[in-house]
C-alpha cells in the first residue's frame, strides 16, 4: 500500500504530533499513558529507545494502571472486614490448623472444580480471619469474591423477597466466583431463614465455590437449622465438592486478653504504664 500526503497540507510539526497524541489518549481514557507520555518519550530520546519500546513502556504503564483500578474495584465489592492477607495468619500460634493444607487452598486451585471449604472450630480460633485471607487472594487473583455473615445474608434475601426482587437478590449472591458465609450456626434461623439459605446453597451447587465458617460442628446443624431434612440437603450439597477443615487450637482473643492481662501485672510491679493496642480477632 502506497501512502501519498497531500503537498498542500503543511507537516505538522513534533509540538502538534504531541498534543494530538494526548488527545488519542485522552479520548481513549488512558490517563496514565497520558500522564507517562512526557517522561516515556524524554527516557527514549536520552536512551536511545526505539519507537516501538516507547509504545510498549507507554501501553505497559496504562495496563498495570488498569489492573491496579480493577483489583481495586474488586476488593470493594468483596466486601472484606479486614485487609488481612495469608501472610498475617500466625500458624505458629495456632498448632490446630494445618499450615500446608491453608497454603493449598490459598492457590485457589480449589475454586476451579467449584469446591467448597468448611472452617470449623471454637470461636476465636482465627476461622473468620482465614476466610477473609482466602477471599483476599482471590480477589487479587481476578476472582469475584465476596464476604457476608449468614445472618446478613438471610436478611438482605427476606428483604429482597418483601420487595418482589427475590430473583435480583439470588443474583447477586449468585454470581462471585467465590462467596464466603461467616457465623454459620451462630443463631438459629426461621423457617423462612433456612429456606433462603438452602436456595442460595443450592444455586451455587457445582457452579461456584462456597466457604462456610462455624463454631458448631456439622453433626450438629440440623438443630441449629431446626430442619434435619433441609439440613442433610445443605450438607451434602456443600460436602459433595468440600474440605473440611477442622481447627482445634487456642483461642486469638483469649490469648490476646491473657497477653494483655500478663502486661498489666508487670506493668503495675514496676510502675510503668502500659499502652493499648489493636488485637486482631
Amino acid at each position: 500500500m502506497t501512502i501519498t500526503t497531500d503537498p498542500t497540507v503543511p507537516p505538522r510539526t513534533s509540538a502538534q504530533i504531541y498534543q494530538r497524541l494526548r488527545s488519542h489518549l485522552a479520548f481513549l481514557k488512558m490517563g496514565a499513558a497520558a500522564e507517562a507520555l512526557s517522561g516515556v518519550l524524554d527516557a527514549a530520546r536520552q536512551e536511545g529507545t526505539s519507537e516501538l519500546e516507547a509504545i510498549e513502556q507507554l501501553l505497559a504503564i496504562e495496563v498495570d494502571a488498569t489492573e491496579n483500578r480493577q483489583q481495586a474495584s474488586r476488593l470493594h465489592f468483596a466486601n472484606l472486614p479486614a485487609p488481612w492477607g495469608i501472610d498475617d495468619y500466625d500458624f505458629s500460634a495456632q498448632p490446630g490448623v494445618d499450615e500446608k493444607l491453608i497454603r493449598e487452598l490459598a492457590t485457589l486451585r480449589f475454586l476451579d472444580d467449584a469446591a467448597n471449604v468448611i472452617l470449623i472450630g471454637q470461636p476465636g480460633v482465627g476461622k473468620t480471619m482465614l476466610s477473609i485471607c482466602l477471599a483476599r487472594a482471590a480477589a487479587e487473583a481476578g476472582h469475584k469474591a465476596y464476604f457476608t455473615t449468614c445472618e446478613d445474608l438471610v436478611r438482605r434475601l427476606k428483604k429482597a423477597v418483601a420487595e418482589h426482587r427475590f430473583q435480583t437478590g439470588l443474583r447477586f449472591f449468585a454470581q462471585p466466583r467465590l462467596l464466603v458465609i461467616d457465623e454459620f450456626g451462630y443463631r438459629k434461623l426461621d423457617e423462612d431463614g433456612r429456606s433462603l439459605l438452602f436456595e442460595v446453597v443450592n444455586t451455587r451447587y457445582l457452579k461456584g465455590s462456597i466457604i462456610t465458617t462455624s463454631h458448631v460442628g456439622i453433626n450438629g446443624w440440623a438443630e441449629r437449622l431446626g430442619d434435619p431434612m433441609l439440613a442433610a440437603a445443605l450438607i451434602d450439597r456443600l460436602l459433595h465438592r468440600g474440605i473440611i477443615v477442622g481447627i482445634d487450637g487456642p483461642s486469638y482473643r483469649m490469648r490476646s486478653h491473657q497477653a494483655r492481662a500478663d502486661a498489666l501485672r508487670k506493668a503495675a510491679a514496676h510502675g510503668t504504664p502500659v499502652t493499648g493496642k489493636a488485637v486482631r480477632s
